[in-house]
């Protein structure tokens, strides 16, 4: 007898051994046809794999947008696409092919480069290897046989993968009519599961595991969805996206740019630092308001640092260091290494003086300056890059002072993602890493602290497993932006190991020494990511408090032209940022030319405003000018332009 326990409970008594299409048919036969996959005991099984012991099963089914489902039918496409490929163009050796995020890829090895226009080639002939409805057939082959068989095919990266998989592995091999792979799995039942919302993207280049000394592969990156209408959903919002690109818009509007004697480093211009300044004046007065004390710590520090918090064990390919440097009465050279975030830092000085649990929480806040040597395939404009600033602060408190900064901390962020307009704030909760430092018994303290602390912040949350810190469970803070995608920022991590191997005290009530435990946190994340998504996310137009470059006058004729430089004055002693523009030049020209630079404000004025005494406002986006006695004016824009937590509310 075999006993399948269900997530409602109820459990089902087989006789003999059963799969998970035989589990699915005895419920129904329409969950029968709509199943792709089973998880027995929490790991995902094809349905035709037999269950021979009393197990806990869940249905992975595609019609209730179950993520699990959807990476399935991705991972199915991939290999639809590599058969496609292997028919179309013979003699071409594949070698990985996963489900990612939106989609999928495939590396190929060929000595000829696909062209954009293979790509619609290959989606022909991906759909008619769905509609032959081959089945995925799972087998277990052993190490010799599998070596053999890709030799054979000629399929060198196969082999490779093959021979380095640990010895104790079970080698898995799916087939699809007379197609081959090496593959974990699990994959629906049948070819046909995958359906026709998918499209092929673009061809990259890709170094083969990685290596820039190795083959240099080309990979097919592709998008499959649970129907048409998704797909067409995602390729819209790809569309406007482009639109929306950070590094196309920061170019015109003359934000920043980047070039390659600074790789992963960015080169800020005036307008760009305007709106970089506005962002960091706005988080230091929230700061400051929240009781948190501003310090700045030291860009290079002795690796004996970095080895005693850990992250010279668990951090150390990330970080640049200086090589040796030598100093006088040094009877060795020191490694010195540019600090890729601030922790331990801080620690460095709450441990200046006796601290007291009064003095708790203490909350030390730095604009720091960070960088970190990651790999320059993986930047990205201003949202991935080796120099960046954190807008990180550090919260030492007792045990029991964590629900109550947890709860003032989401308070702060949700205000912050408002003020930048964002409303739709997701939480997940990040458990243990693989690699990490510290105990078991520590780790749990600190998840079951952090847990019971979101939960007393009333915020729903959903876990992210295995993606904590090296040195803590932490919550991450993901917001919508305007066109539905999401992007993590925030964080909130609860330590107990950093502030025990730095040596962190504070004297209790009773004179004892304890440890303290270290919440670390940030609002935007980087400064120059956050920055990027905001440029997304208002598609360069920033509202007025935000916008670098608020105001231009604009003159009708020359004959306003002092009246102009009048208006300009007038709003800049008022605090508004604000250029004139006196050219000869006809005012639809200048109106397109400024609209185009997403100036949110053209203030018109020719001679009968010059007489009058008023401007005629346009805003950008808009048609209609709104005419306004100069003072009505300011007042106007001035209270637009005021941050908005400085706003007077009624």
């Amino acid at each position: 007898m075999v006993a399948i326990t269900l997530p409602d409970g109820a459990v089902r008594q087989f006789d003999h051994s059963v799969t998970g299409m035989e589990i699915a048919a005895s419920i129904s036969d329409g969950l029968a046809k709509k199943a792709l996959a089973v998880k027995v005991n929490g790991v995902a099984w094809d349905l035709s794999r037999a269950i021979t012991e009393d197990a806990h099963v869940a249905l992975i089914v595609r019609d209730k947008a179950d993520p699990e489902a959807l990476e399935i039918v991705r991972h199915d496409c991939a290999h639809v696409l590599a058969e496609a490929v292997q028919e179309l163009f013979p003699g071409t050796q594949v070698s990985i092919g996963p489900a990612i995020e939106n989609g999928f890829y495939y590396d190929f090895y060929r000595s000829e480069p696909f062209r954009p226009e293979d790509l619609e080639t290959i989606e022909t002939k991906m759909a008619e290897i769905i509609d032959r409805g081959d089945s995925f057939t799972r087998e277990i082959w052993d190490r010799e046989t599998a070596i053999g068989y890709f030799q054979e095919q000629n399929e060198q990266f196969k082999v490779e993968l093959v021979e380095d998989l640990p010895a104790d592995e079970t080698i898995t091999i799916y087939k699809q009519g007379r197609w081959t792979d090496l593959c974990r799995g699990p994959h629906a039942p049948t070819t046909k599961y995958i359906g026709k919302a998918f499209k092929l993207q673009r061809v990259s280049g890709a170094y083969w595991r990685g290596d820039s000394s190795r083959e240099q592969m080309q990979r097919i990156y592709g998008t499959a969805w649970e129907n048409p209408k998704q797909l067409k959903a995602y390729l819209l919002q790809l569309e406007e996206a482009a639109k929306r690109d950070h590094r196309k818009l920061g170019r015109e509007m003359e934000l920043f740019h980047i070039q390659e004697e600074a790789t992963g480093s960015i080169f800020w211009h005036q307008k760009g630092w305007q709106l970089y300044r506005t962002i960091e004046s706005y988080m230091r007065d929230r700061l400051e308001n929240a009781s948190y004390q501003e310090v700045k710590t030291p860009q290079l520090l002795d690796r004996k640092l970095w080895e005693a918090s850990g992250h010279w064990e668990k951090f150390r390919e990330n970080m640049f260091t200086t090589g040796d440097a030598v100093e006088e009465g040094d009877s060795e050279p020191k490694i010195l290494a540019i600090k890729p975030m601030n922790c331990p830092c801080h620690v460095q000085i709450f441990n200046q003086g006796v601290k007291s649990y009064r003095d708790l929480p203490l909350r030390m806040a730095e604009f720091g300056s960070c960088m970190r040597n990651e790999s320059s395939g993986s930047l990205h404009g201003i949202m991935r890059v080796r120099a960046f600033t954190q807008d990180d602060a550090h919260i030492f408190a007792r045990p029991d002072q964590i629900n109550s900064e947890t709860i003032s901390f989401c308070s702060l962020l949700q205000s912050v993602y408002s003020d930048f307009g964002f409303t739709e704030v997701m939480v997940k909760f990040s458990d243990r890493p693989e690699k990490r430092a510290g105990s078991d018994e520590t780790w749990d303290q600190a998840e079951n602290a952090l847990r019971e602390a979101i939960e007393a912040a009333g915020l729903p949350y959903e876990m992210n497993p295995g993606e904590g810190a090296f040195y803590g469970p932490k919550l991450e803070f993901v917001l919508k932006d305007a066109i539905g995608r999401d992007w993590q920022c925030g964080t909130l991590q609860v330590d107990f190991v950093l502030p025990e191997r730095l040596g962190a005290q504070f004297m209790d009530e009773d004179g004892e020494r304890k440890r303290p435990v270290m919440l670390h946190r940030a609002i935007l994340g980087s400064f120059e990511r956050f920055i990027g998504i905001l440029i997304e996310n208002f598609e360069g137009k920033f509202p007025l408090w935000l916008a670098p470059h608020q105001i231009v006058v604009a003159t009708i004729t020359s004959e306003a032209n002092t009246y102009a430089e009048h208006v300009a004055a007038q709003m800049h002693q008022a605090g508004l940022r604000v250029t004139t523009d006196l050219r000869n030049e006809k005012i639809n020209y200048k109106v397109r030319e400024h609209s185009l630079s997403k100036v949110p404000i053209i203030a018109v004025v020719g001679r009968k405003e010059a007489e009058d005494g008023n401007v005629a406002l346009r805003r950008l986006g808009g048609k209609e000018q709104d005419i306004q006695s100069l003072n009505n004016a300011i007042t106007t824009l001035t209270a637009e332009a005021t941050p908005p937590h400085l706003r007077l509310t009624e």
